[in-house]
């Protein structure tokens, strides 16, 4: 799967991605310190699933409805590590490429999961 991984996500996950053999762009070693807008446009060039843990997306997302192939947004704590990356790997292996078009949000016990009113996919 493509993906870019926001700023914000553990760096850690982001190899454990690679490692699993996804295709990952990493904004901290792309351009680090891009706004919310930028990080979009490029999930949108790229068709990209953007992996995120900012609640803000959503706001950009739904209300300002910015188009982007896919979200999925990590609502885990972050000091539990083992439990964000065993949640991300159930989800992509439960959604696969139905990532795509969707905003997933990825919690301890549960996924929620609505559909993006506009999508590309790359």
């Amino acid at each position: 799967m493509r993906w870019l991984a926001d700023e914000c996500v553990d760096a850690g996950i982001v190899g454990q991605l690679r490692d699993a053999g996804h295709d990952v762009l990493y904004i901290s070693e792309i351009t680090s310190g891009a706004g919310d807008a930028e990080v979009i446009g490029r999930a949108q060039t790229d068709g990209r699933v953007l992996l995120t843990e900012d609640k803000d997306f959503g706001e950009l997302v739904f209300r300002s409805k910015m188009t982007v192939p896919g979200v999925v947004l990590l609502r885990v704590s972050p000091e539990r590590h083992f439990l964000k990356w065993n949640r991300l790997d159930t989800a992509v292996r439960q959604f696969g490429e139905r990532l795509f078009g969707r905003y997933l949000v990825i919690e301890d016990a549960r996924f929620r999961s609505r559909p993006l009113l506009r999508s590309i996919r790359g």
